[in-house]
């Protein structure tokens, strides 16, 4: 969810800082194209679109082609879109044409969500044990891992004049004072109630409370996509939108795992709260 709130953050500060666009209403996908998403459908004759703005914008385009990144090509500009991919991963003249707002997440919070993501979502079906995934996430073998070198490809681009580069628990600590930072990155220039609007609207709370406007409905409540059991008994997309949770969720065996994976691999300067 936490990168999906810095999304959320960014579409609203340039696009909807007053709170009367309509187009606030849409799926998120339709306004900020996840470019990540093709690569995890299947080609095949019969594919289905999942967004409605691409069927709006690319009505004569081949869903084998990837949707997201058609959709992406067809908006106009300025967009805002969304990858979980490293650096290495994306155009390395990225920075040159666009502004990225990377957002990072102490690893150990990052593993217990990410665990929640791969038990809630067909598509990576886990099912085995907290134990189990730990050990995956040590030994870097997740996808979109591993995690450490994700967050030293973008420690070390830290200073280009477009990159900013924030926490996710400082935006938890101090969303009002993130905002003026991101405002001023992105040369929005909102008013203070402007900022107000943003904060309220992007709230953990706000967000849940519209999951099922902003996801899409039909695949959220469909069970071949998303496991219900868990999506009841842990929570759905947005489940809880705190700080250290890790605390709640981890032994002290795990703890120190993690830690001492933190310390031999995250030894690039970055430290967390």
């Amino acid at each position: 969810m936490w990168r999906t709130w810095t999304q959320e953050i960014v579409w609203t500060m340039r696009n909807n800082p007053d709170l009367n666009n309509p187009e606030a209403d849409e799926e998120a996908i339709d306004r900020v194209p996840f470019i990540d998403v093709d690569m995890f459908m299947p080609v095949c004759e019969e594919m289905v679109s999942i967004s409605k703005a691409f069927r709006r914008l690319c009505p004569e385009a081949d869903l084998r082609e990837g949707e997201i990144i058609q959709l992406a090509e067809a908006m106009a500009s300025p967009r805002t879109l969304k990858t979980h991919l490293p650096f290495s991963l994306v155009s390395p003249e990225v920075m040159d044409q666009a502004k990225v707002v990377y957002v990072a997440r102490n690893p150990k919070d990052t593993m217990v969500s990410y665990l929640h993501h791969h038990r809630l979502f067909r598509e990576q079906e886990f099912v085995g044990s907290l134990e189990e995934f730990v050990d995956y996430f040590v030994r870097d073998d997740l996808v979109y891992g591993p995690y450490w070198l994700h967050l030293k490809e973008a420690w070390q681009r830290r200073d280009h004049p477009n990159l900013h580069f924030v926490f996710y628990e400082d935006l938890k600590a101090d969303i009002t004072g993130e905002l003026k930072k991101l405002d001023a990155f992105l040369g929005t220039g909102l008013s203070g109630d402007q900022l107000a609007n943003v904060a309220k609207f992007t709230s953990f709370g706000e967000m849940k409370a519209r999951e099922e406007k902003n996801l899409d409905k039909e695949y959220m409540n469909n069970d071949a996509f998303v496991n219900q059991e868990v999506r009841k008994k842990d929570g759905g997309f947005f489940r809880q939108g705190k700080v250290g949770d890790w605390r709640n969720k981890l032994t002290p065996e795990l703890v120190g795992k993690l830690e001492d994976w933190i310390s031999q691999k995250c030894d690039f300067g970055i430290s967390f709260k």
